[in-house]
């Protein structure tokens, strides 16, 4: 079989940051993968696959009705665009204008987060108009219904470690008072486990990404009430044309379910959980580095490694992960929290052979600097500033005309 890192010369990557675009977001299944590439070599019915998956997904969240986009982000947007014009072709076609239709769409200031992309840029690219709810750290009962009471044509709710959880309106009662007035709810959970409490307090539209934690190609799996997904999939006569999902993408998301139905979690926990122990263990009484168990943020049922580190560790953060990342094989490491000496290492993607690489290639980095005395050169400030200007250095040579290189 081709090894593709081999062939174009792709840096190889051991991924202990999670599901994560940039790095892939997961290794997908045998199972999947075999039915991925079975669907490649034929031509099939889309209509028909839509409705395998609509039945797959039904199955698997107990839903009305279900469907695949190209991402989640697309479902975002297209469950937008859905709301805003319900089956009525004509505005279908129409969007992003929207006339005089209701095109007000709000979401916690706490909910507006990046996730790669923007929230609020997902839902104004329907046309929308986004309307922040409360603030970054505070979101009351009447905050929501003063919005609704101006008018609003839907509201979205977002499930994520990236979110600011302090003060924001619990999902149940988010959705209960949007029910209550008749307003559309979309929840975005790209990242999450649960499949079936969203739909089941009553959300219109409820979100996952098929790449991450299911283990699938890349997709978005929508689950929802029958109406709102009708529309969803009517868009496919406007904005859905420009994200539409291929056939590898709803065989890959069906594939995905199915395997999630039947995957041994218990074993997946277990073998997570040697995996933590042996970092807990490999990296115990390394200056300057502190390494507890840490449950995840949103109640997935994922313990990870937290690093707390200290300038006894002889560099900062962010720069064991840049220096980690700049190996050969790349080491990935979560440093969504690196401003505040937080690193975290996510046993999801890992082997435990690559495990043992992962620990191993923390203590000879921090070892390193503390003999050669490099780290600890920049601050954050200045490390931000950099990140700022740095932001476009991905695209190289070979993008303007260069060799590559």
């Amino acid at each position: 079989m081709t090894n593709v890192m081999e062939r174009w010369g792709l840096t190889p990557v051991i991924n202990a940051a999670g599901t994560m675009t940039s790095l892939g977001a997961s290794r997908v299944s045998p199972e999947v993968r075999a039915a991925v590439d079975d669907v490649l070599g034929r031509f099939v019915k889309i209509s028909e696959l839509h409705a395998l998956a609509n039945r797959a997904i039904r199955a698997a969240t107990g839903a009305e009705a279900g469907y695949v986009t190209a991402s989640s982000s697309a479902a975002i947007t297209l469950a937008v665009a859905a709301a805003l014009t319900g089956d009525d072709l004509a505005a279908i076609e129409a969007l992003p204008a929207t006339g005089a239709r209701q095109r007000r769409v709000a979401v916690m200031m706490s909910h507006m987060v990046n996730y790669g992309g923007s929230i609020p840029q997902a839902i104004a690219a329907a046309g929308a108009e986004v309307v922040a709810l409360g603030t970054a750290a505070l979101c009351e009962t009447y905050h929501l219904e003063a919005a609704i009471r101006e008018g609003l044509a839907a509201a979205v709710y977002v499930v994520s470690h990236h979110t600011v959880r302090e003060g924001e309106l619990p999902m149940d009662l988010f959705v209960s008072i949007c029910r209550a007035n008749g307003l559309p709810v979309i929840v975005d959970m790209a990242s999450e486990y649960d499949l079936t409490a969203a739909a089941g307090l009553g959300a219109d539209a409820v979100i996952w990404s098929g790449h991450k934690f299911l283990g699938g190609p890349t997709s978005g799996i929508v689950a929802g009430q029958s109406a709102m997904i009708r529309a969803m999939v009517l868009q496919n006569r406007g904005l859905g044309r420009l994200m539409k999902a291929g056939k590898e993408a709803i065989v890959g998301a069906v594939a995905a379910l199915e395997a999630w139905g039947t995957r041994d979690h218990a074993a997946e926990a277990a073998r997570e959980a040697v995996i933590v122990a042996g970092w807990l263990a490999a990296l115990d009484g390394l200056p300057g580095i502190t390494a507890n168990p840490h449950r995840d943020w949103t109640g997935n049922p994922i313990t990870r490694v937290k690093l707390k580190l200290s300038p006894q560790a002889g560099l900062h953060a962010w720069e064991l992960a840049e220096r980690a990342m700049a190996r050969n094989p790349a080491v990935a490491l979560r440093d969504d929290l690196s401003m505040h000496q937080l690193i975290f290492l996510d046993p999801c993607n890992v082997t435990g052979a690559e495990a043992v690489l992962v620990s191993d290639c923390i203590r000879q980095i921090c070892d390193a600097a503390r003999g050669s005395g490099d780290g600890l050169q920049r601050s954050w400030s200045e490390e931000k500033a950099a990140r700022g200007r740095e932001a476009t250095d991905w695209i190289g040579g070979d993008w303007i005309g260069g060799d590559g290189a």
